[in-house]
């Protein structure tokens, strides 16, 4: 085929937004620059003005009903979006976020975070992967319809989350307060990432997660360590102990229970994920580790199908430079757990402060505080019919089909909005796992830009040819 018959070929609204892609950019990065982090309370500016700049993004779009939603709990309100011209179509529900992870330590970013800088075929930037990229390649791809064909094949509502970093504790509210507004027959997410730049996949599943923080105090004050070491308790001793109780020496979790009811993936499925391409070893090289975890499983079955319990902080005591010779009062530690299928969050956490209160010695005290949005594992439907888009619409613009895989992160709201509007969610990002996001010198792929948009217009238009009929049988209410 000669390039003037692929371009006659070319779908009329993925032409617009290839002829279009300076501008894209543009706006990608005029949004990168507002610094979004949801966690810290100096950042409230950036986040305002992400909401800002996505407000007129949407409206001038052609979008209608642009609003925010607020969750009532004092946290960040979500953006809410629709256009309903497609009557008798399906109805999805467009996710995303807007927040993003703090950018410390800053002095390991080669470049500014929040001023996003091309280098070698990549874009890098605070965000960039998770989600901001991601979640505008949607949105240029609605916008697109809109403006090529003045209308889009289904039925789109718009919902882009503000603390989706922080366990995105308002929007369980969100959802609730708002059902009627958001009811959809299906949710096609923009975060989620694929697992690898070189084999198309679509996500099938997500692990739960849940965090907490503790403190252990073994007295009033600091204490000098001559007038008082080796006859109190030093609280960093303490909880080192505690840490160290927390698993086993085959690296399974040593808390009673907490495997209990596990789903595990049955022979087929677990021979289906043995004959999936990968090396595990040169996965962990890649970051400067080695292959490590429970006993008895490959890396990959314990990324997707284990659940974990981490230690994601660990301090008390002096820690500026030099030396303080003292006995530290307290010490603290943050935890977060992975959660699979047949895991429930709240029984979990009760079994982790159950065991780690056991292992408290009586001449400390231990408080726990932070709890972080526990939620469940997510499976999607091995039938469903948004799944069956997805992977048609990877395969028509990848030119392979893609294999189902699973992600050991955590899409919260897929666990949340199965339970408040009773439908499930497909991811279909187009960041990849190893961008660097939640570290320094996060990127995105330039070539993610225009696979994504080709592939979100291909989805749009698939789900177009389907009937909400084809939904119901997935619709829990």
């Amino acid at each position: 085929m000669t390039d003037s018959e692929a371009a006659a070929r070319e779908d009329a609204v993925v032409a617009h937004c290839r002829v279009r892609r300076e501008d894209f950019r543009r706006r990608l990065k005029d949004y990168l620059a507002c610094p979004s982090v949801s966690t810290d309370p100096d950042y409230r500016d950036g986040m305002a003005a992400a909401r800002d700049f996505l407000t007129q993004l949407l409206a001038g779009t052609g979008f209608s009903n642009v609003r925010q939603l607020d969750g009532g709990v004092g946290g960040h309100p979500a953006l809410y979006a629709e256009w309903l011209g497609a009557p008798g179509k399906p109805t999805l529900l467009v996710y995303g976020h807007y927040d993003v992870q703090p950018p410390d330590p800053l002095e390991l970013w080669d470049s500014p975070p929040f001023e996003a800088t091309e280098r070698d075929g990549r874009l890098y930037a605070r965000g960039i992967s998770d989600d901001k990229g991601p979640s505008m390649i949607a949105l240029e791809a609605l916008g697109a319809f809109l403006a090529v064909e003045g209308g889009l094949p289904v039925n789109v509502k718009i919902l882009l989350e503000g603390e989706e970093e922080t366990g995105s504790p308002s929007l369980p509210n969100i959802l609730m307060q708002n059902a009627a507004l958001l009811a959809a027959d299906a949710i096609l997410s923009a975060d989620g990432a694929r697992w690898r730049a070189d084999l198309p996949s679509v996500n099938v599943g997500s692990r739960g997660n849940g965090g907490f923080e503790i403190t252990l105090r073994t007295a009033s004050t600091d204490l000098h360590s001559g007038r008082y070491g080796g006859a109190v308790p030093n609280a960093l001793h303490e909880l080192s102990r505690l840490v160290a109780g927390l698993h086993d020496s085959e690296d399974r979790v040593a808390v009673p229970g907490f495997y209990d009811g596990i789903e595990m993936p049955d022979e087929k499925a677990r021979a289906d994920l043995a004959a999936i391409p990968f090396d595990g070893a040169a996965w962990a090289d890649a970051v400067g580790a080695r292959e490590k975890g429970e006993s008895g499983y490959s890396t990959l079955e314990r990324l997707w199908d284990r659940p974990t319990l981490e230690v994601n902080g660990l301090w008390g005591g002096y820690q500026g430079a030099g030396s303080k010779t003292v006995i530290p009062k307290e010490a603290h530690a943050k935890f977060t757990a992975r959660l699979v299928p047949g895991q429930d969050p709240q029984r979990i956490l009760g079994l982790l402060k159950d065991h780690l209160r056991g292992l408290c010695p009586p001449e400390a005290e231990l408080t726990f505080s932070g709890d972080r949005g526990w939620t469940k594992a997510y499976r999607v439907p091995a039938r469903h019919p948004l799944l069956a888009a997805a992977e048609a619409a990877l395969e028509e613009t990848l030119g392979r089909k893609p294999l189902r895989v699973r992600i050991g992160a955590t899409l919260p709201l897929s666990d949340l909005v199965q339970e408040a509007l009773g439908i499930d969610t497909v991811m279909f990002s187009f960041s990849t796992s190893d961008e660097c996001f939640h570290a320094p010198n996060e990127f995105l792929r330039l070539s993610a830009i225009e696979e994504g948009v080709a592939a979100w217009v291909a989805i749009l238009r698939r789900v177009g040819q389907q009937q909400p009929a084809a939904y119901a049988p997935f619709r829990r209410r």
